[in-house]
């Protein structure tokens, strides 16, 4: 399976597939090789792994592929919303299990909690966590306003000195959660969350941004043509060498037009 369109945007390379299927199984067997590769170096794979929508075809390739230990993955994830009720199917967590995590046998899973009660404290030990097990790999993707995992325009910070904090989320983000099908309306969705930084998710040896679908061509040709710039965040990856961008033809559209 080849790309149907490659380019580089300064120091991002970037790949296009005819499909979300062939965008999502290409992406599964780089991490595939990425991954193994930490584990015969080290004897350990660390990876930080996106949730939404946009990761779907990307799980179902990554689950199914032969030949991982997946007992020797410790796997992290970006961002849960503070205060969710208990069971709620928008949790991250329960995303990631139903996804990924529940279909590979003796991965080490570390969700990141949202509870308001114990914040500062469940911060500051997932901070540990990143810190004690540097990822080898961390799998992305771009917000519909070029946000990074819930670091939005404006607020979002190329130099955080944390590697994980609380964030009031932006309107447009919260109105892809329901055009995700993730809630029901707008109010349902909850103000704030915790999200881990820009540095934290650079900070991997390895990054794979993942974009499908035509509702992100806008933030796409934003990442493509304007200057690194906090008003869309994705633009940093431009400056990110060790990323890599894959997409599919619909997200692609006004790149390749």
């Amino acid at each position: 399976m080849k790309p149907i369109f490659t380019d580089q945007w300064d120091e991002l390379p970037v790949v296009v597939y005819e499909t979300n299927q062939e965008m999502g199984t290409a992406a599964a067997n780089e991490a595939k090789e990425i991954i193994n590769k930490a584990i015969q170096e080290k004897g350990v794979a660390n990876i930080i792994v996106a949730t939404g929508n946009s990761q779907l075809s990307f799980f179902e390739a990554l689950r199914v592929l032969p030949d991982i230990d997946w007992s020797k993955v410790h796997a992290f994830h970006m961002d849960e919303y503070i205060d969710l009720p208990a069971g709620h199917t928008a949790s991250f967590p329960y995303y990631l299990h139903k996804q990924f995590i529940d279909h590979v046998k003796g991965i080490h899973f570390y969700p990141v909690p949202g509870n308001s009660k114990t914040l500062r404290e469940d911060m500051l030990a997932y901070e540990k966590l990143l810190r004690d097990h540097p990822a080898d790999l961390c799998v992305l993707g771009i917000g519909e306003n070029g946000h990074l995992a819930f670091n939005d325009p404006p607020f979002a910070d190329f130099d955080d000195p944390v590697y994980i904090k609380k964030v009031r989320m932006d309107d447009c983000s919260r109105r892809q959660q329901v055009g995700e099908g993730h809630f029901k309306s707008i109010e349902e969705v909850p103000l704030h969350a915790l999200s881990l930084t820009i540095p934290a998710l650079r900070s991997a040896k390895r990054m794979l941004c993942i974009v499908p679908e035509a509702r992100k061509a806008d933030a796409v040709y934003r990442t493509k043509t304007e200057p690194v710039n906090d008003g869309c965040p994705s633009t940093i990856l431009k400056k990110t060498s060790w990323a890599k961008l894959y997409l599919d033809k619909d997200a692609a559209a006004k790149i390749m037009a």
